[in-house]
């Protein structure tokens, strides 16, 4: 309930109260995420039957958000809600895509040394694939025009550790235009033996996304209304 507060606290002043559609993914939860979150505020709640993870998650919340520009961040507010205003004008100004960045982030940023280097070594990992040198790809703050998101995360298949990079992936294939953001993480709480499973899960991801794109899993091509980016 907290986090839908929030962020309407945080975004309502940016961009108003008519501006801001709040979406929900309940990902198979256990508790009363769902009833919580809809006495909170928010707009729509979207609830899985099951926990299918992140990609899942944010694919699910993509198909019902109703706005010109989409933007995800993590529910347990690691990023204050209004950093993402940014990453929304980035894409009001004609962007397709806005990701975030840790590793330039304003003094005082509090992530920690292990996902510091995790994150690092997830980025060398993804050069496997991707043909960018990204700062970060697994931030979880993004935004993105609607329609480029119904693409490039609508079509995805990756549920759990690599969404981020499948998703960079498409960009790239589709030559979509994109900006990094430098964002602070306020709150930080994965473990040690997460980073090491999550590292595992996301090169297992990575190879199959090499054989899906070499199979000719993705379209080759796409067509999407053009958009001048402004300065």
């Amino acid at each position: 309930a907290s986090t839908v507060q929030t962020i309407r606290e945080d975004l309502v002043p940016v961009v108003g109260e008519d501006g801001l559609e709040v979406v929900v993914v309940d990902d198979g939860s256990i508790d009363e995420t769902a009833t919580r979150a809809a006495e909170a505020g928010a707009n729509r709640v979207v609830s899985l039957e099951e926990n299918r993870g992140k990609g899942a998650a944010v694919r699910a919340g993509v198909e019902a958000a109703d706005g010109r520009t989409v933007a995800f961040t993590d529910a347990v507010l690691a990023y204050a809600p209004k950093q993402l205003a940014g990453f929304v004008d980035a894409v009001e100004a004609g962007f397709d895509v806005a990701i975030g960045t840790r590793h330039q982030a304003p003094s005082g940023a509090s992530q920690s040394s292990l996902r510091s280097v995790g994150s690092r070594a997830v980025n060398v990992a993804t050069h496997l694939l991707l043909l960018g040198s990204y700062r970060d790809t697994q931030c979880g703050c993004k935004a993105f025009r609607s329609d480029v998101a119904a693409i490039v995360i609508g079509e995805g298949f990756v549920d759990r550790f690599a969404f981020d990079i499948e998703m960079l992936h498409m960009v790239e294939r589709y030559e979509l235009s994109m900006t990094e953001i430098p964002v602070e993480v306020v709150h930080s709480s994965v473990s040690t033996v997460r980073a090491v499973r999550d590292g595992l899960g996301l090169l297992t991801d990575i190879a199959r996304i090499r054989r899906r794109a070499r199979r000719g899993g993705y379209p080759d091509e796409v067509s999407l209304p053009t958009r001048n980016v402004t300065s």
